[in-house]
């Protein structure tokens, strides 16, 4: 069985399109995404709707919990910084019905069964959701998380940050970020999950998209010029 992971696509939808055409000749039995589909890439409806196609598992991220704050008419205190600000409102705005029904379905985390495999989506953690885990981690930190689950595998997001780690038969993934990696080099970032008996096997892939895309469509829709150098350089600018 071969599964895609995803996780803060942030409405990069070059991106994905990237990731979709390098894997043009092998299969996937499903596609698992840990959530913050959308802002900062101003592709949020294409995006969703990718994602619903290929039928993906996917669960909320923090920037996807703000966006749905603002349609339910409230405000949220963080980020204060009026840049960020903006992306968030011109995700709200851009929205369509469909995707705005698909975002408010999914939930937080998700428990799902293949065969003889047991995997959880979690957005940070399985303890918390905004928790940042890095490989450089200590494992006495992911040995405390696997006691919280019962899961043999556990895909997180968050922290833009790719690692595989196996801590005592607990598989620990993050394929970092599809959409908006921040370690200097602009390339989508995701993994692969290949399972075959009781073999696991991971593969962490990075895939060059036309960033110019991104940075044509923001400054089309006057968003700030800061988001189009994020970008190019891969980097978190504020």
């Amino acid at each position: 069985m071969r599964i895609l992971l995803l996780s803060d696509i942030h409405g990069n939808l070059p991106a994905l399109m990237a990731i979709d055409h390098y894997f043009t000749d092998k299969s996937f039995d499903a596609i698992c995404n840990c959530g913050d589909s959308t802002v900062y890439a101003p592709f949020p409806n294409e995006t969703l709707q990718w994602l619903q196609d290929r039928q993906a598992y996917s669960i909320l991220g923090n920037t996807d919990h703000k966006v749905i704050t603002l349609l339910q008419g409230k405000n949220f205190k963080k980020p204060h910084d009026e840049e960020k600000r903006i992306m968030y409102r011109s995700t709200v705005q851009a929205l369509n019905d469909e995707s705005k029904k698909h975002l408010l379905s999914l939930g937080n985390s998700q428990i799902i069964e293949f065969g003889d495999y047991t995997i959880g989506l979690f957005h940070g953690s399985p303890d918390h959701p905004r928790e940042l885990l890095f490989a450089q981690t200590p494992d006495s930190r992911f040995q405390e998380l696997s006691q919280l689950t019962n899961c043999r595998i556990v895909v997180t997001g968050h922290s833009h940050s790719p690692y595989y780690k196996n801590i005592q038969g607990t598989h620990f993934i993050n394929p970092g970020s599809a959409g908006r990696m921040f370690d200097g080099n602009p390339e989508a970032s995701c993994a692969t999950l290949t399972l075959s008996g009781q073999d696991i096997q991971v593969s962490l892939q990075r895939i060059p998209y036309p960033v110019e895309d991104v940075v044509t469509a923001l400054r089309q829709q006057h968003l700030p010029e800061i988001y189009t150098d994020m970008f190019r350089q891969g980097r978190k600018l504020n």
